[in-house]
């Protein structure tokens, strides 16, 4: 009966002391918790909410339910698959090519050879310039009469234009932006994860007569899978909601070359006032990066 009325006392003891525990846990968490719901659960419930308002930038406290008309006007609107269009590309290229120009950078940063270290501190220069200054260079490289790459093509012959106001040309060149400001980082994190190899790998590897590609296939990529994910989910995310490029050089022209998901929901919102159908687009863009997400991360969990 004693040892009975023991296990039972201890039993209450262990309740009692886990209740607080967990009591005291959710109260440290209370503070950060509601303010996380604040800042970004109550925007994406009133965005999506919205996205099925009619609801003008003129007037938005009048709300007007409409159901799906937003996202079945969006459905016939040309210019949003433009848009969707232009994104994907600016995306998908930009990323691939941040990814296999930051690896080639990476793998050299990781020579020893006099002069590297400086090297290593120079590369990180574009990453760290602001966007601005960014478009500024290179709305200059372009210029026509004494912009450097007219000037170079004038040398030999090759006709000269201001290339972001041509069709064709204006996009390649904002990839090219994205790229110039974003490889470096890639580099940099690559590098590090690399760092992280022991030598004891490698030294193992040729000795069993394994070529520098099999050392590289088999050590190194595995090795930097992890880090390689998550720099490509979060440049994938960054360039996709990305606005200040393509808004600072082109503004979405010309005829609409250049326009992206964010430029158009910014136009629908503020020179259009509306709010509701910007708020669908926006919604739009939520569900393909997190499906994106989702997707790319089950993937690398696979391998």
């Amino acid at each position: 009966m004693a040892v009975s009325t023991d296990r039972l006392s201890s039993y209450r003891k262990q309740f009692v002391s886990l209740s607080t525990e967990t009591w005291l846990g959710w109260g440290l968490l209370l503070p950060a918790g509601l303010l996380m719901g604040v800042i970004i659960l109550y925007p994406i419930v009133d965005g999506v909410l919205t996205s099925f308002q009619m609801r003008s930038f003129l007037r938005p406290e009048a709300r007007e339910f409409v159901f799906m008309s937003n996202y079945r006007m969006l459905v016939q609107d040309g210019v949003f698959w433009t848009a969707l269009w232009n994104s994907a590309v600016l995306t998908g290229v930009s990323v691939a090519l941040q990814f296999l120009l930051g690896l080639g950078l990476a793998l050299l940063l990781k020579q020893k050879v006099p002069g590297i270290t400086i090297f290593r501190s120079i590369t990180m220069v574009t990453w760290v310039l602001p966007v601005i200054v960014i478009v500024i260079v290179f709305n200059w490289l372009v210029q026509p009469g004494y912009g450097l790459v007219n000037l170079v093509l004038a040398e030999f012959g090759l006709p000269t234009d201001y290339w972001f106001s041509n069709t064709t040309w204006a996009l390649p060149l904002i990839v090219l932006m994205h790229v110039w400001k974003n490889a470096p980082f890639f580099a940099i994190a690559l590098f590090a994860s690399m760092q992280s190899i022991p030598d004891e790998l490698y030294e193992a590897a040729r000795m069993d007569g394994a070529s520098a590609v099999q050392q590289f296939r088999y050590i190194t990529l595995p090795n930097i899978s992890y880090v390689a994910m998550i720099m490509i989910v979060l440049h994938v995310l960054y360039t996709f909601n990305n606005f200040d490029f393509v808004w600072l050089s082109t503004g979405g022209g010309p005829l609409r070359a250049t326009e992206v998901l964010p430029t158009y929901v910014y136009k629908q919102a503020f020179d259009q006032y509306l709010l509701g159908y910007a708020a669908s687009i926006g919604v739009v863009m939520l569900i393909i990066m997190m499906t994106f997400t989702v997707v790319y991360v089950k993937l690398e969990d696979l391998d």
